[in-house]
C-alpha cells in the first residue's frame, strides 16, 4: 500500500478554522473544523469532507503555556464512535492534561465529521454507491485524516492513545505513517493483523460463553430469568416504544453488559425489572422494555453495525462471519434450552428487525460480500517498528481477544504489553487515570 503522504502537503487557510472557544470547570476547549479529501491518495484533488475535533486543555496551564504543550490525539472505540464530550477533566484526561493538549477526534462518519446515517447515505445514490462511499470510512482513511490534521496544525510527531477500535487505528498508523508518531498507547485494542474474520468470532464466542458462565455463577437466579424472558418473547408479542416487536434474539443483545467490570452487575438490575402482573397475565414491564430498547437500537450509531465486520476485512469478504460461526456455538441460538446472552456480534437480521437499520439492509449485504478490502496493516513495517508502543491487554476481554492480542503484540517490534485481569474492556472508564499513567510511564521509559 502507498504510504500516507499528507503531512507534508501545504494546507490552505480554508482547510482549518476554530469556530468557538470555551472555559469551564477547570478545562478549556477549542472547536476545530478541518477540510480533508474523501480519498487521500487521489492524484487529482476530488471531493472533500469536513472533520471535527475538540481540543481540551487544563486551566492549570495559562493559555500561553497550554499552546506550547505537545498534542495527544485520542482515537475512540467503535467503529462509529464519536469523540467523548466531557464537562470536566477526569480519569485518563485528567492525567493526560498535565503534559498534553488533547485532541478529541470525531472520526469520519461520526459526531460532527460527515456523520453517517440513513438520511445522509441517501444522498450518495443507490445501495452500490452507498457501499462504495463507506469503503472510505475505515481505519486507513481515519489515519490519513489524522496525518493531514497534524500537518495543518504544524505539529511535530504526536502521541496517540487508542481505545478498542481506536487501538486498531493506532496499529494502522504505525503501519503506514509511523513518522507522524512520537509514542502510542493502546487500551483493549490490539487487532489481529490478518484474517479471516472467522477466527475473531471463534475466539469471541468462547470468551462470551465463559463470561455468561461467570455472570450466572454470581447471579444464579438470573439463569432462569433469561430463559423465561426468551420463552415469553417466543409466545407473547411484546413491543418496544419505537414500535417493533422485541424478539428473543434481539433481547439476547443485552449481553453487552457482560463486557465490563463497571457495567456487568447492572445487568442484574435490568433483569429484575423484567416481569409485571397485568390484567392479561404476566407481561414484560414498560420500564424493562424501555431499558432494553436503549440497548438494542442502533439509531444513535448505525455505522457501528454497518461497518463492524469490515474492520477485519483485508483482501477477502467477511461474509457475515459472526453469523456463520454461530453454527459452531448452538448455545447462543435463541431457541437453545438455556440461551446465552450475546456480545459484540453483528448478524444479518439486525437489518431486518432494527428500524434504524432496515433502510441499510442492501448496503450491509454489499459490504459483507465485498472482496476488495485494502490491507489495514503492514506486518513487515510493524516488524521493524521504532515508535515506542505500550498496550493494556485485558485477560478476559470479550471484545478483543487476549490470545489474538498477544499474537499481534509479538509481531510489533518493541511493543510492550501490560496483561491484567483487573479490568475488562471498559477499563479506561473504570480507572483511566491509573491505566494512562502506567502506559505513559512504559512508553517514556522505553525511550
Amino acid at each position: 500500500m502507498a504510504e500516507l503522504s499528507v503531512a507534508n502537503q501545504r494546507p490552505s487557510a480554508s482547510e482549518h478554522r476554530i469556530q468557538a472557544r470555551h472555559e469551564f470547570r477547570g478545562l478549556r476547549t477549542a472547536e476545530h473544523y478541518f477540510t480533508v479529501p474523501l480519498v487521500h491518495q487521489e492524484v487529482v484533488p476530488g471531493e472533500t469532507i469536513p472533520i471535527f475535533a475538540r481540543e481540551y486543555s487544563s486551566t492549570s496551564h495559562s493559555p500561553q503555556e497550554a499552546a506550547k504543550l505537545p498534542w495527544l490525539l485520542y482515537l475512540q472505540g467503535g467503529p462509529g464512535g464519536r469523540g467523548n464530550r466531557v464537562t470536566s477533566l477526569s480519569g485518563w484526561m485528567k492525567a493526560a492534561a498535565k503534559d498534553f493538549r488533547i485532541l478529541m477526534l470525531d472520526q469520519r462518519g461520526t459526531g460532527l465529521s460527515s456523520p453517517i446515517e440513513r438520511q445522509s447515505l441517501e444522498l450518495r445514490g443507490d445501495a452500490a454507491a452507498q457501499a462504495d462511499y463507506l469503503t472510505h470510512f475505515r481505519a486507513d482513511s481515519i489515519v490519513a485524516d489524522a496525518e493531514h490534521i497534524r500537518g495543518v496544525l504544524g505539529s511535530d510527531p504526536w502521541s496517540v492513545l487508542g481505545q478498542s477500535f481506536g487501538g486498531f487505528c493506532a496499529l494502522t498508523y504505525l503501519s503506514f505513517a509511523p513518522e507522524g508518531l512520537r509514542e502510542v498507547m493502546i487500551t483493549g485494542g490490539l487487532a489481529p493483523l490478518h484474517g479471516p474474520a472467522d477466527r475473531v468470532y471463534q475466539a469471541t464466542f468462547r470468551r462470551v460463553a465463559a463470561r455468561n458462565a461467570e455472570y450466572f455463577s454470581w447471579y444464579p437466579e438470573d439463569r432462569d430469568k433469561v430463559t423465561r424472558i426468551a420463552r415469553h418473547l417466543e409466545q407473547q408479542p411484546e413491543f418496544l416504544a419505537s414500535g417493533e416487536r422485541l424478539t428473543p434474539e434481539r433481547f439476547q443483545m443485552v449481553g453487552s453488559f457482560l463486557g465490563g467490570n463497571t457495567r456487568v452487575d447492572a445487568l442484574h438490575y435490568l433483569l429484575e425489572d423484567a416481569f409485571i402482573e397485568t390484567i392479561d397475565g404476566e407481561r414484560l414491564s414498560e420500564s424493562f422494555l424501555e431499558q432494553v430498547r436503549a440497548l438494542v437500537s442502533r439509531a444513535a450509531n448505525p455505522l457501528y453495525a454497518v461497518l463492524h465486520e469490515s474492520i477485519y476485512g483485508q483482501n477477502e469478504a467477511t461474509n457475515w462471519a459472526a453469523w456463520r460461526v454461530l453454527e459452531d456455538f448452538p448455545d447462543f441460538k435463541p431457541d437453545a434450552e438455556e440461551p446465552l446472552l450475546t456480545g459484540e456480534m453483528v448478524y444479518p437480521w439486525y437489518f431486518e428487525q432494527d428500524p434504524a437499520l432496515v433502510p441499510l439492509h442492501a448496503v450491509a449485504q454489499q459490504l459483507a460480500a465485498r472482496k476488495d478490502w485494502k490491507p489495514l496493516y503492514d506486518p513487515a513495517r510493524l516488524g521493524v517498528n521504532t515508535v515506542p508502543v505500550a498496550a493494556a491487554v485485558y485477560q478476559d476481554d470479550i471484545y478483543v481477544d487476549h490470545d489474538l492480542s498477544l499474537e499481534t503484540a509479538a509481531a510489533v517490534r518493541g511493543l510492550q504489553t501490560w496483561v491484567t485481569s483487573d479490568f475488562h474492556h471498559d477499563g479506561i472508564g473504570e480507572d483511566g487515570e491509573g491505566i494512562f499513567r502506567r502506559l505513559f510511564g512504559m512508553v517514556r521509559a522505553h525511550r
